[in-house]
């Protein structure tokens, strides 16, 4: 999923403050951008979808039918959170990262992460 994402982030420009990728879901915090929020989860979504299956490890790859895309592994739509402060952008990092850890998983890092380095002056969101 990881090499899926960072294709994505490369292709599309993708600001990602930070990941976590669990058995049964991933968390991201994303910085705003120009494209929806649904059309990065989709893309993401896929990215993702097409590097397991060429790597032969998605997770439905065994109920795929002769020809066909195994069935699809992620929930109908994504759950989102719009974060509007340095604080809950902080916050929200800090919990993604922590995720794993309070798991029993070792700690991630992902190198198509960028570091987040606060608002813009003024405390506006800028578009990536």
């Amino acid at each position: 999923m990881a090499r899926g994402f960072a294709n994505q982030v490369q292709t599309s420009g993708y600001t990602i403050w930070a990941c976590a990728i669990m058995p049964e879901h991933t968390h991201l915090v994303l910085a705003r951008h120009r494209y929806s929020a649904e059309q990065m989860s989709n893309l993401l979504r896929g990215a993702a979808t097409r590097q397991l299956i060429q790597e032969g490890c998605h997770p439905l790859g065994e109920f795929a039918l002769a020809g066909r895309r195994p069935p699809g592994m992620w929930a109908a739509r994504p759950w989102k959170i719009f974060l509007d402060s340095d604080e809950a952008i902080t916050d929200a990092i800090q919990y993604v990262e922590k995720n794993p850890l309070e798991k029993g998983k070792p700690q991630q890092r992902w190198n198509f992460l960028t570091p987040y380095d606060g608002l813009s002056p003024g405390g506006h969101l800028t578009y990536h």
